[in-house]
């Protein structure tokens, strides 16, 4: 005979009616029942917890540290009372089928769903941050796949949370729910959109964290700091943060700066307009001060071996100031150890405008990082302003307020 038997023919002996003692019994009984789950979540915690932590801090593993932290065991130690309910519902009542019984093991099934849910997404998140931690795994959209599986296993257990509070199968609610699938569909738009978008990227390879991305139709200039299942952050220069939705990545087009930060330079591409005026042929005086340059050694060395190999189309090139300093520019070019000499490094001329013939400098730069591949292109270009008087030549500007002073102060020659 179970306990509520007993309990039952005790209070009959004492001569309470069957129908009071019917409900006096149940009572107790549950209330019993309570008293031995709560002591077991108490040795649970108190105890079991307790001695899985000493022995987590026994390993020398780190990822047990983390997956049998507080927070895990803490939501598995909640799965005890409903599970204790559960069990022991149908032991004390001997097998019961009345309404109130069934209602009861139903609720308690539902709350022992509830907590394993719980439980599942504590672990979750913590087998999350085993992997983030990892440099190999950090580039990976890892947190859209968790929140991937949190939403699928909250939704699963939703369905089959209202299967059995009204006692009907979890199949007969997904059939159920495929009829208002276009319903779902619109709700879960962005995340479904932003699932689909996140396994586009990661497959593709077109966007990780920490990757350098700018897309400025949105105002994104920055790191990707994380990717979510509906959002994309980026942590942009200026310390602001632009949220774009992955979908919006794969629809429309960004710039990746990431193949730039892994390959062996980042380009500098710059140009100085020169006054075509102060282009002329070279005189004798000059040849003799530009063959005195150390950095135009090669250069004359060069040519003049080209003059005795070939002298025939050597004698019929006669030098400029301005390809004698492009030479000079390539050669100051190739002596900086911060240029990257196994990319392309060249002066070249852009088409002669109004303004000017453009003199154009393209090489990479060995030091990718912002401020200094700034700093580089300005002590660059600096240098070529410098040294342009002593090939003679003139940077063109248009004439500001100085030039005007200096106009006006010109004396006035008579013609007569």
């Amino acid at each position: 005979m179970g306990l509520v038997n007993d309990i039952n023919n005790l209070l009959l002996d004492y001569g309470v009616s069957p129908g009071v003692a019917d409900v006096l019994d149940e009572a107790v009984s549950f209330l019993v029942i309570l008293l031995a789950a709560f002591v077991a979540d108490a040795i649970c915690r108190h105890f079991v917890l307790k001695a899985v932590a000493h022995l987590v801090k026994r390993t020398k593993a780190t990822w047990d540290d983390i997956v049998f932290d507080h927070t895990v065991m803490a939501r598995f130690s909640k799965m005890v009372i409903p599970l204790v309910v559960y069990i022991l519902l149908p032991i004390v009542f001997n097998g019961g089928e009345s309404e109130v019984l069934v209602f009861v093991m139903r609720i308690a099934l539902v709350a022992l769903l509830l907590t394993f849910l719980g439980f599942s997404s504590a672990f979750l998140k913590a087998v999350y941050a085993v992997y983030h931690a990892q440099e190999k795994m950090r580039g990976r959209p890892l947190k859209g796949i968790l929140q991937i599986l949190q939403v699928s296993l909250w939704f699963v257990g939703g369905i089959l949370m209202v299967a059995i509070l009204i006692g009907k199968s979890p199949w007969a609610l997904l059939t159920g729910l495929g009829a208002s699938a276009a319903i779902l569909m619109l709700v879960f738009k962005d995340s479904i959109m932003g699932f689909v978008s996140g396994i586009q990227l990661s497959a593709n390879d077109m966007l990780k964290v920490g990757d350098w991305i700018k897309m400025p139709k949105f105002g994104a200039d920055g790191v990707v700091t994380e990717v979510t299942l509906a959002t994309v952050k980026v942590k942009n220069w200026d310390n602001t943060v632009t949220t774009i939705p992955p979908y919006l990545l794969v629809s429309d087009s960004f710039q990746n700066w990431q193949a730039m930060r892994e390959s062996g330079g980042r380009r500098v591409k710059r140009s100085v307009l020169i006054d075509m005026n102060s282009v002329c042929f070279c005189t004798s005086e000059m040849l003799a001060s530009y063959r005195k340059m150390p950095l135009l050694q090669s250069y004359w060395e060069r040519r003049d071996k080209e003059e005795q190999e070939d002298s025939v189309s050597a004698c019929g090139r006669r030098l400029t100031n301005l390809g004698v300093f492009r030479a000079y520019l390539t050669a100051y070019l190739r002596s900086l150890s911060c240029v990257n000499g196994e990319l392309h490094c060249m002066v070249r001329h852009l088409q002669p405008t109004s303004q000017g013939i453009p003199v154009e400098l393209y090489f990479f730069s060995a030091i990718k990082d912002w401020v200094p591949y700034e700093e580089i292109q300005a002590d660059v270009l600096e240098h070529v302003l410098a040294i342009l008087p002593e090939f003679g030549l003139r940077v063109f500007q248009l004439p500001g307020g100085q030039d005007m002073k200096r106009v006006g102060a010109a004396p006035v020659v008579s013609c007569g």
